[in-house]
């Protein structure tokens, strides 16, 4: 039974009573919330998905800048669909006819602007002749198609770029016109380009599969569609089945699951007003305003309950309750918040939006649940005497198993508090050196479905034609200096050169590629190379040259791995450069792309967000204490904070999967969050403590009173987040993992090692007074 105890410091600056509204007003509160439930719906509707792969690197850095403007110069230098074609059959004559027939057909996609494919190949050049196809339009039969294979398998365009060497796997790629796209919907056109591979290559025994940026744009965007039906469902499903078995009145369990429901609704609708767009972190914002709300209004509960038991009326339980409860959950509120805004000093845009719209919804989920459970509690608890009157308290078996295991727990912790506290400290201890070992990790396949076919496909580009991202080297022209002219021609054989050479960097592509090709004919006059590049088709040019032909970009393809292992290729290509620059300072050469941007700069961000936790740490700590009036406090609430991190470092570092973007920023979500439970308890602690009582009883009290909360909440968190495990985006599962990993170590922590620690300063502190006293 909740011991009313002494009145609490206003650590919530009397922010709590807003709560006390809806008890005078219930029926104008109720109209207004109608109100605004109506304008959050209508802005709920307005939500739209981000799907860039490059939201996560944007920035106002000059390497992003450069980054945009290759993209705008080169429009499908990043944005095609690879379709891949693979199997032992597949240079069978009857297989090359099917695959020649699909690519005819393709070029009516309505978005595709170009395509290149086995069958853009052409003879050697003939002087004064257009050279014919490498693929004659009858297909020949017995040995002269075999010496046709041949020499497609030895043609330079060919090999290695567009064929395998072993002639298994053949790569089709079509540039999309992002107008078109933005006009007609990217799920159309690449529903179109899927169904007509479909067609056309279903009967002839070979795998193909789509992958590319606007592929993988498309499944993250239907990932996170998904993901947020999923994870509104069954996570506000966990809450409400907690409830009703531990409160076992429907009318409670309404009161606690309704307003993380609203709050959703309301969160998601300010961000639709205020112009958000859901991403890849985003997506999650829905289990995390639920269980931030869950956390709340189950504190709420559990006190009003427990007056309802005592005899109170609703209003006198209400009351009670939010003035109790009201102020540890603002200043839940406040930790859960200075743990989103930390995120807004990253570098990177998606992470800095994920930040505001996180300290948005934690004030929005706050506001629903003190407005929202008062309310309830009027309208549904009309016959609160039933709660004193039906003997339920007799029959409360799940409260008063858990009240007995915080009990048990209470007993050890006080009876031995220097042992769980020296335990604590060395679990600490440890748990913070594998921490500090953690190196960042970065891979593109982090931020893409694993269970679709775009990544499955990378994986064969990258075991067959070294890779499917693309790397660039941006040769900016200087004024005066004509693209056609010996100097410029020959700085783009020296870069081609270079990145052919540099190792981990294959299916190299640019001016010099053509040059070749017409050299083996025998054709080196600088003239004919301008009127072989005027022949080609202009989305084909558009790859590699400016329309003002004042740059141009050796494009090479790299694997899919670790930024820490892609990192040394791009800083090596770029030091090859060194004395083209040097020699030729007029031309500017840059090594850029999507795959150099994350190799570069993933490292750096997700140290600066490492150490924006460890800020974090110390503010938080800090607001406690200056909360609470204590320093002592602040102090103390460090350990049981510092604990569940660390052990969740150790569980990363112990696995090898390092610190990656959603484990750093999971990390700092569940250190706010799991703060509210240490938050709760130290209130409690505070409402329990009796000057001339000793420690220990009030240690125990408190925790037997709270102990059962935090446990039911850190459920409803850790279930809440940990649905996010049947997403398939990979990120998304380690986060949710990770989360609830951490909370369940935050709830060891405050039923550990947080009562020890006070017992010891308490215990402590009362010698010493009493000594003072003696003298």
């Amino acid at each position: 039974m909740a011991h009313k105890g002494n009145h609490p410091r206003q650590i919530g600056l009397g922010l709590e009573r807003i709560g006390l509204i809806p008890l005078r007003f219930p029926v104008l509160t109720l109209l207004v919330l109608m109100a605004i439930t109506g304008a959050a719906i209508i802005g709920l509707m307005r939500l739209k998905v981000d799907d860039s792969l490059s939201e996560l690197f944007r920035s106002d850095s000059a390497e992003f800048k450069q980054y945009q403007l290759l993209t705008e110069r080169f429009p499908s230098s990043e944005f095609d669909v690879l379709v891949v074609i693979e199997g032992e059959n597949l240079l069978d004559r009857d297989s090359l006819i099917s695959l020649r027939n699909l690519v005819i057909e393709l070029q009516f996609v309505e978005a595709m602007t170009g395509l290149v494919s086995l069958f853009s190949a052409r003879q050697p050049p003939e002087r004064d002749k257009v050279p014919p196809p490498l693929f004659p339009s009858e297909l020949p039969e017995g040995e002269d198609y075999q010496r046709l294979i041949e020499q497609v398998r030895a043609n330079q365009i060919i090999r290695g770029k567009l064929l395998s060497d072993d002639g298994t796997l053949a790569l089709i790629v079509i540039a999309l016109d992002r107008k078109t796209v933005e006009s007609r919907g990217l799920r159309d056109v690449v529903g179109e380009i899927q169904q007509t591979v479909k067609e056309h290559l279903q009967d002839t025994g070979l795998r193909t599969r789509l992958s590319g940026a606007p592929v993988m744009q498309l499944e993250i965007r239907n990932a996170v569609e998904r993901d947020r039906l999923v994870y509104n469902g069954l996570g506000f499903l966990v809450g409400a089945m907690i409830a009703i078995v531990f409160f076992r009145r429907v009318s409670l369990m309404i009161i606690a699951a309704a307003p993380p429901a609203i709050a959703i609704v309301w969160s998601l609708g300010a961000m639709g007003w205020l112009g958000f767009r859901l991403n890849m972190f985003l997506g999650i914002m829905s289990p995390l305003i639920m269980v931030m709300a869950f956390s709340d209004t189950m504190q709420i509960t559990f006190a009003m309950r427990d007056r309802l038991l005592a005899g109170d009326d609703r209003f006198q339980a209400l009351r009670y309750a939010i003035l109790t409860v009201g102020p540890a959950c603002v200043l839940t509120v406040a930790t859960a918040a200075a743990s989103f805004i930390t995120l807004l000093f990253s570098d990177s845009a998606l992470i800095r939006t994920f930040g505001a719209a996180g300290a948005l919804s934690t004030v929005i989920a706050y506001v629903a649940v003190i407005t929202l459970v008062p309310l309830l509690g009027v309208l549904l608890l009309r016959n609160d005497t039933s709660f004193a009157t039906t003997g339920e308290e007799k029959k409360d078996w799940a409260m008063d198993l858990l009240r007995g295991l915080c009990s048990g727990i209470a007993d050890r912790v006080v009876a031995r508090p220097v042992f769980y506290a020296i335990v604590s400290l060395c679990l600490v201890v440890i748990f913070g050196f594998f921490h500090i070992t953690l190196e960042p990790r970065y891979r593109l396949a982090d931020q893409v479905p694993d269970r679709e076919q775009a990544l499955v496909a990378s994986s064969r580009l990258d075991a067959k034609l070294t890779g499917a991202n693309p790397i660039h080297v941006l040769i900016e022209l200087p004024k005066d200096q004509p693209l056609y002219s010996p100097t410029t021609l020959g700085i783009i054989k020296q870069v081609h050169e270079i990145v052919e050479r540099r190792q981990g960097v294959g299916n190299v592509w640019s001016v010099e590629t053509l040059r070749r090709w017409l050299e083996e004919g025998g054709e080196t006059d600088i003239a004919i190379l301008k009127q072989y590049v005027a022949l080609l088709p202009e989305h084909l040019t558009r790859r590699f040259i400016t329309g003002n032909e004042d740059a141009v970009v050796v494009t090479g393809r790299v694997p899919d791995k670790d930024a820490s292992e892609l990192l040394p290729v791009i800083d090596g290509l770029d030091r090859a450069l060194a004395d083209i620059r040097r020699n030729n300072p007029e031309f500017k050469l840059a090594v850029t792309g999507l795959a150099a941007i994350a190799a570069r700069n993933s490292a750096s961000m997700i140290k600066q967000l490492n150490w924006g936790l460890t800020a974090e740490m110390v503010f938080v700590a800090a607001l406690i204490g200056l909360a609470f009036r204590s320093l002592l406090i602040a102090f103390v609430s460090i350990f049981p904070g510092l604990f569940p991190i660390f052990a969740s470092g150790t569980l990363l570092a112990l696995t090898g999967e390092g610190l990656q973007f959603a484990s750093i920023v999971a990390l700092t979500v569940a250190f706010g969050l799991g703060l509210d439970a240490t938050i709760h308890f130290l209130n409690r602690l505070q409402l329990e403590d009796r000057p001339d009582e000793d420690p220990a009883i009030g240690v125990k009290r408190a925790t037997v009173l709270i102990g059962p909360a935090l446990i039911l909440t850190t459920i409803v968190l850790a279930f809440g987040l940990a649905v996010t495990v049947f997403s398939d985006l990979p990120s998304l599962r380690l986060f949710g993992r990770l989360c609830a990993i951490t909370l369940t170590a935050a709830l060891i922590g405050d039923l550990l090692i947080l009562p020890s620690a006070i017992m010891l300063i308490r215990s402590f502190s009362r010698r010493r007074r009493a000594t003072s006293r003696e003298e």
